[in-house]
C-alpha cells in the first residue's frame, strides 16, 4: 500500500514539474578592437504548458485552455514541429480542436512563439 501510494505521490509530482519547465540561455559576445570593446547579452527564455485546445490556425496561432480559467494564445513560429502521442513528426493538419497538447514556446517581446507542438496521450 506505501509503495502504491509512493507511486502516485512521485507521478503527480513528476506531472506538476512538467507541465511549467522554463529554462534560461544566456549569450555574450565582445567585439574586438583596441580602443572599443562592446558587450551584447541576449536572454531567452523557453517553457512548456500543457492544455486542451480551443482555436488552432496553422501557420498563424494555437489556443489553449489550460486550467487556469482564462485561454492563453500562442503564436506559431516559422519552424513549427508538430508530434504525435507516439514520438512521431507529424503534418499540421493533424492537429484537432479538443486534443490535449504540450507546447514549447520561447518568450519574445509580447509574444510567446511556439516552435514545437506534442500531442498528450491520453492513459490507457
Amino acid at each position: 500500500m506505501k509503495t502504491l501510494l509512493t507511486i502516485i505521490s512521485a507521478v503527480c509530482v513528476a506531472f506538476v514539474a512538467a507541465n511549467a519547465q522554463t529554462s534560461s540561455t544566456t549569450t555574450t559576445t565582445s567585439g574586438s578592437g583596441p580602443q572599443t570593446q562592446v558587450a551584447d547579452t541576449t536572454t531567452t527564455t523557453t517553457t512548456e504548458s500543457t492544455g486542451t485546445i480551443t482555436e488552432f490556425t496553422p501557420g498563424a496561432a494555437i489556443v489553449l485552455n489550460t486550467g487556469t480559467g482564462e485561454p492563453v494564445r500562442y503564436k506559431l513560429g516559422s519552424n513549427v514541429t508538430y508530434i504525435n502521442g507516439k514520438g512521431k513528426e507529424i503534418k499540421a493538419d493533424r492537429i484537432r480542436k479538443d486534443r490535449k497538447v504540450r507546447v514549447h514556446y520561447v518568450k519574445q517581446g509580447n509574444d510567446m512563439v511556439v516552435d514545437k507542438v506534442s500531442i498528450v496521450r491520453e492513459k490507457e
